[in-house]
């Protein structure tokens, strides 16, 4: 086990964009547990006195990024903004392992009509362009950011399911699982002592890309105003706020949430990738 890590953690090393990846998620994982300390203001508290006033770049060392139309201090929103929209993702993702696991499993291993009835509900589901669907139940649901993580975990849980159940298909036949099946062990125990152990790296590395499309994806919704309460300090909330400002000269409403959304899609996207290639025996060298 530990030869192998340390292989692991080698290959990993060989990728310098993964590494800066690293660094990048870590900051903002750090953000999103103590921006609210770190938080000059509430992000919630208006000022009609400050509003749309510039930040640093005209001297403002009480705004440092400055205000938005309603004068609430964007430092202090982007901060809150990290916990919740990382708070989403690791949410949408925690739903979407257990869920499409499970599915996955099921339908893999037992087969026959039970993968029959799974796989065209995932098919069904698939069928629909994400974003869309996500916007559909997202409405139908109400305003709430539960509702939000929801919508999007939906969305999710079929190409995981179906990630999963290709990878079952192929372990279900080696020995060791005939074995246990001979020795008389319940579906249970097999499924998920002896499958589901060596299926974990495709869905580690899946599921690491699908954090970044999750915050994506909440930044969308947020920015069209499904789903997310368009007070909350939501990155994609701020930026349809302050859309309405970009033409009108205050373009930092709207590009500090872009950059913050940016650096924590792209930091995920190559995290996971760098995880793909560390992982990927036929990669190590």
């Amino acid at each position: 086990m530990g030869s192998e890590l340390k292989l692991f953690v080698r290959q990993f090393k060989k990728n310098r964009l993964a590494i800066f990846a690293f660094f990048v998620a870590a900051v903002l994982m750090g953000l999103a547990l103590f921006g609210p300390i770190l938080s000059p203001y509430d992000p919630l508290d208006t000022n009609l006195d400050a509003r749309l006033v510039p930040g640093f770049w005209s001297d403002n060392t009480e705004n440092i990024l400055g205000t938005d139309g309603l004068g609430r201090d964007i430092l202090s929103r982007l901060l809150h903004g990290a916990r919740i929209s990382l708070q989403v993702g690791y949410t949408v993702i925690l739903i979407t392992a257990v869920v499409g696991t499970f599915l996955g499993i099921v339908s893999g291993y037992f087969g026959g009509a039970v993968d029959l009835i799974i796989m065209r509900m995932v098919d069904i589901i698939l069928a629909f362009p994400p974003l869309l669907l996500a916007l559909v139940i997202a409405a139908s649901l109400g305003t709430g950011i539960e509702k939000a993580m929801l919508a999007i975990a939906i969305i999710y849980i079929p190409g995981l399911a179906r990630i999963v159940r290709g990878s079952v298909l192929t372990v279900k036949e080696l020995p060791y699982v005939e074995s246990s099946q001979a020795m008389g062990g319940s579906h249970f125990w097999i499924m998920f002592r002896h499958i589901l152990p060596n299926i974990v790296t495709p869905m580690v590395v899946y599921l690491t890309l699908l954090l970044g499309d999750a915050i994506l994806y909440t930044a969308a919704l947020g920015f069209l105003g499904v789903g997310i309460d368009p007070s909350m300090p939501e990155w994609g909330a701020m930026l349809s706020g302050g859309k309405d400002y970009l033409l009108m000269g205050q373009w930092w409403i709207t590009v500090f949430p872009g950059i913050m959304i940016f650096l924590a899609v792209l930091s995920f996207n190559l995290l996971g990738d760098g995880l793909r290639e560390a992982m990927d025996a036929k990669l190590r060298v």
